[in-house]
């Protein structure tokens, strides 16, 4: 579902931004759309990386080590 909105841009920014859409054979409304949609998509993808690194590190690395003595023994030697 679509929905109108008002934004207050600068004049030169409108019309800087018009030339390019008429560039890419497009409107400005589509223009900015589709850069909204970028950015959310982008913003989404990180928070969604984010997500899976911390979940990764929250579970840890199996090493395959041991450790040979605790760390009272270590002092005493």
């Amino acid at each position: 579902m679509k929905q109108n909105i008002t934004l207050s841009l600068e004049k030169d920014l409108i019309k800087k931004g018009k030339v390019i859409a008429s560039r890419k054979e497009t409107s400005l409304s589509r223009l900015l759309s589709d850069f909204l949609k970028q950015i959310i998509n982008e913003e989404e993808f990180y928070e969604l990386s984010k997500r899976k690194a911390l979940s990764i590190l929250d579970k840890g690395f199996h090493l395959g080590g041991k450790i040979p003595c605790s760390r009272e023994e270590l002092h005493e030697r």
